[in-house]
C-alpha cells in the first residue's frame, strides 16, 4: 500500500478517535412535555425555551431530545423510555403535567437517571432518589393565598378542582391549611380537563356562598369554571394556581377573569422587583433572549422553569465532568449527586438549593401574589 494511502487511513483513524471522543464528551437531556392537546398553553412554552437553550452544558456539547407527550401517562413513559433505553440520555426533564410528571418516578429510579419534573409533584420517600420537584411546590404557594384570604377577612371557601392528580395536591394541601387557618371549606367539587360544562358543580358552590373560591387547575381549562361562577353572579374573591399564569388564561376568560389572584414565580412581575434581587437579573436576561426568539408580549412563568432547569443542570454537569464521562451510570449518578450537594442557582422563578434531604430546593423567595388587571398579571400590593 502506497504511503499517500497510509497517510490518508492514519489521519481518518484519527478523525474517528477524535469523534468518539467528542461524543462520548456530549451530554444528553431528554425533555417530555404537553406540546398538544388541552394543556398546551402550558407546555409549548417548555419546548420554545428549549430552542434557545445554550449548545453546551457543563462546558460540553449538549443534545436536547424533546418529545410532546400530549398530556397522555402511556405517551410520557414510551418517551421516558426512549431516552433511557435508546437515547442513553443523562438527565430527564418533565413532563409538564403533575399527572404525566409522577409516571416517570419509577423510570427515573429504575434507572438512576435524575429528574426534574416540571409541575407540581408530591415526592414519595421512597421515589426521592432521583426525582427533583422543580416547580414551586403547592404548600408554598397555597400558604401565599392563605396569607392573602385570612388578611382580607376570609371565613368561608369553596373548591373546585381537576379530578386528578393536579387536583388531588391542591385539595390535600388546602384542606389542612385552611382549617389551622380558621377557613371553614363549604363545598369540594371535580371537574375534568376536558369537561364542557361544570354547572351543576357551579350551582352548589354558589348555593353554598363561600366568601372566595379556590379553583385548583391550570391554565385555560381553568377558565371554565371561573367564567361559570362569574356568570352565575358570584361575587367573591376567586384564586387560582400558579398553573394558570400565562397570557392562554387571560385570552380565554377575558373580562371575567379580571381581579383573579393566584401565586406565581417572580419573573412575571421581573420589572417590578427590586434592582437588589438576584432573579431579577437573570429573569430580565432570559425575558429579552426569549422575546428576540418568539416575538415581545409577556413571556409565560413555565418557559422560565425550562431556562432554570438547564441552568440546575449546567451546574450540576460542570462538577460531575470531573468524575465520569456522559452517557454512563457513573455520570448520572455524580449528576445527582452534585444536585444534592447544596449548589445553589439563581433562575427565573426561584433560587435553588437542594440536599439529600430536600428535593424541592425552594423558599419564599420563589413566589409572589399576582392579580389580573386590566388585561395583565400585576404584582398584588
Amino acid at each position: 500500500m502506497s504511503r499517500h494511502w497510509l497517510s490518508l487511513l492514519a489521519g481518518a483513524a484519527i478523525l474517528a478517535t477524535a469523534a468518539a471522543g467528542a461524543a462520548a464528551q456530549e451530554i444528553k437531556i431528554g425533555l417530555t412535555g404537553t406540546f398538544t392537546g388541552p394543556n398546551a398553553s402550558n407546555g409549548i412554552p417548555y419546548r420554545n425555551a428549549s430552542e434557545i437553550f445554550p449548545k453546551t452544558m457543563g462546558g460540553v456539547p449538549v443534545e436536547w431530545i424533546v418529545l410532546d407527550d400530549g398530556g397522555d401517562a402511556t405517551n410520557a413513559m414510551r418517551n421516558a423510555r426512549r431516552f433511557v433505553d435508546v437515547d442513553k440520555v443523562d438527565a430527564i426533564v418533565g413532563s409538564t403535567s403533575t399527572p404525566t410528571a409522577m409516571t416517570l418516578f419509577d423510570i427515573a429510579n429504575e434507572t438512576g437517571t435524575p429528574q426534574f419534573a416540571m409541575s407540581p409533584v408530591a415526592i414519595p420517600q421512597d421515589k426521592q432518589p432521583f426525582v427533583y420537584n422543580l416547580v414551586q411546590p403547592v404548600p408554598l404557594m397555597l400558604s401565599a393565598v392563605i396569607d392573602d384570604m385570612k388578611a382580607d377577612g376570609v371565613k368561608t371557601m369553596a373548591f373546585i378542582g381537576y379530578a386528578d392528580g393536579w387536583g388531588d395536591l391542591n385539595w390535600n394541601v388546602l384542606g389542612p391549611m385552611a382549617k389551622e387557618a380558621g377557613i371553614e371549606i363549604v363545598a369540594h367539587e371535580r371537574y375534568n380537563r376536558t369537561d364542557p360544562s361544570v354547572t351543576a358543580q357551579a350551582l352548589k358552590i354558589v348555593a353554598a356562598d363561600p366568601d372566595a373560591v379556590y379553583i385548583g387547575a391550570a391554565t385555560t381549562p381553568a377558565v371554565l369554571p371561573h367564567v361559570t361562577l362569574k356568570d352565575m353572579g358570584y361575587e367573591g374573591q376567586i384564586y387560582q394556581t400558579h398553573g394558570t399564569v400565562a397570557q392562554a388564561f387571560i385570552n380565554a376568560g377575558g373580562k371575567a377573569v379580571e381581579g383573579a389572584r393566584m401565586p406565581t414565580g417572580p419573573m412575571v412581575v421581573a420589572a417590578d422587583l427590586p434592582a437588589d434581587n438576584p432573579i431579577k437579573g437573570v429573569s430580565e436576561e432570559f425575558i429579552q433572549q426569549y422575546q428576540a426568539r418568539w416575538g415581545d408580549g409577556p413571556v409565560p412563568p413555565f418557559a422560565g422553569y425550562a431556562w432554570d432547569a438547564m441552568r440546575l443542570l449546567d451546574a450540576a454537569a460542570e462538577v460531575a465532568l470531573q468524575k465520569a464521562k456522559p452517557g454512563t451510570p457513573e455520570f448520572r449518578t455524580a449528576l445527582r449527586d452534585a444536585i444534592d450537594s447544596g449548589i445553589e442557582v439563581v433562575g427565573t422563578n426561584a433560587i435553588y438549593r437542594y440536599g439529600p434531604d430536600d428535593h424541592y430546593g425552594v423558599d419564599e423567595r420563589a413566589r409572589v401574589l399576582v392579580e389580573v388587571r386590566d388585561g395583565a398579571f400585576r404584582l398584588l400590593q
